[in-house]
C-alpha cells in the first residue's frame, strides 16, 4: 500500500503539535477530577471546553459535521462516540472519555476510561477496573512497539498480544477487540492517513521514520465486538451489551525517539517499565 509523503511531518510540525497535545491532555485530566456519581455528561463537556479554551485552544470535536461538543462520553455497554447530555454518573459505571483540542491548525486526540467507585459492589468494579487497565496497558505496549517498529502496523501484534493474554487469564470472559475502529494518523486534521490497526494485519503499513505522528486508540469489551449505532447518530454500543473501554495517545515520531504528545511527561512514568524512554521534541 502506497502512502503520500505528506503523512510525515516537518520538525517544525511537529513541534506546533506539542501545545494542542498538552491541551487535549489537560481537558481529560479535569474531566477525570471531575467525574463522580451524580453528575451529568454534559457538565463534564462544559469542563473540557473550559479547560481547552483556557489554553488558548478550540475543542476539534466541534468541528465534526453536526456535533456540538468538546468530548465523547461512552458509558457502559457505549464504546465510542458518546453524545454528553442529561445522563447522570451512577456509581460503579465505566466511562470513556474521548477529547482533542486543536492550536493554531494543529490537533491534539486523545481518550481515557474511569471506573466509578462503588463500595457496595467491589466484585463489579474490579471487573471493570481491570478492563480498562488491560485496555490502557495494550495502548502502552502499541506506543513502545512505535519506538522500535520499522513499519508502522507491527504495533497491532503487540496489542493484540498482549489483550489475548490478558484473555487467557480472563477464565469464561474473554476480552474483545474491535475491528469496526482502528486509529489515524493526526495533523492538520484530527482523522488522517495512516490507519493505525489495533490487532495484527497483513500489510505492514507505512514505515515508521521520523515525522510520522498516530493516534493509537485500543477499543476492547468484555465480550462480543459487533456494535449498532444509537438513534443519535453517534454513539456507538456494543450489540450483546457487554462493557467497553477505550484508551488513546497522540503519539510523534521524531528524529530522537518517540513523544507521546497527549501525555504530561511524554509517557515516561508508563513507558519505564516497558524498557523505552520518551525523548522529548527538540
Amino acid at each position: 500500500m502506497a502512502f503520500r509523503k505528506s503523512i510525515y511531518k516537518s520538525p517544525d510540525e511537529l513541534r506546533l503539535m506539542v501545545g494542542p497535545g498538552l491541551a487535549t491532555a489537560a481537558s481529560l485530566a479535569a474531566v477525570r477530577g471531575a467525574i463522580r456519581p451524580g453528575v451529568t455528561t454534559l457538565e463534564l463537556d462544559a469542563i473540557a471546553e473550559k479547560t481547552i479554551r483556557g489554553l488558548g485552544g478550540v475543542p476539534n470535536f466541534m468541528k465534526e459535521p453536526g456535533y456540538h461538543h468538546t468530548i465523547c462520553t461512552s458509558v457502559n455497554e457505549e464504546v465510542v462516540h458518546g453524545v454528553p447530555g442529561s445522563r447522570v454518573i451512577q456509581a460503579g459505571d465505566i466511562v470513556s472519555i474521548d477529547s482533542g483540542a486543536e492550536i493554531g491548525g494543529w490537533n491534539g486526540d486523545a481518550a481515557i476510561t474511569v471506573v466509578v467507585p462503588d463500595p457496595t459492589r467491589p466484585d463489579l468494579v474490579a471487573e471493570r477496573q481491570r478492563l480498562s487497565d488491560v485496555t490502557e496497558q495494550s495502548l502502552w505496549r502499541g506506543i513502545s512497539a512505535l519506538a522500535s517498529a520499522t513499519h508502522l502496523n507491527h504495533i497491532g501484534g503487540d496489542i493484540e498480544d498482549y489483550i489475548t493474554s490478558a484473555s487467557s487469564a480472563q477464565a469464561g470472559h474473554p476480552y474483545g477487540i474491535l475491528e469496526d475502529y482502528v486509529g489515524h494518523g493526526i495533523g492538520r486534521s484530527m482523522h488522517e492517513e495512516p490507519p493505525v490497526f489495533n490487532y495484527r494485519v497483513r500489510d505492514r503499513g507505512p514505515q515508521v521514520r521520523q515525522g510520522l505522528v498516530v493516534a493509537i486508540e485500543p477499543m476492547v469489551t468484555l465480550g462480543g465486538i459487533d456494535t449498532f449505532t444509537r438513534d443519535d447518530g453517534w454513539t456507538v454500543a456494543t450489540t450483546d451489551g457487554s462493557l467497553a473501554a477505550h484508551w488513546e495517545h497522540s503519539v510523534a515520531v521524531h528524529a530522537g525517539g518517540i513523544w507521546v504528545l497527549t501525555s504530561e511527561d511524554g509517557g515516561a512514568a508508563d513507558l519505564a517499565p516497558l524498557g523505552v524512554v520518551p525523548i522529548p521534541i527538540g
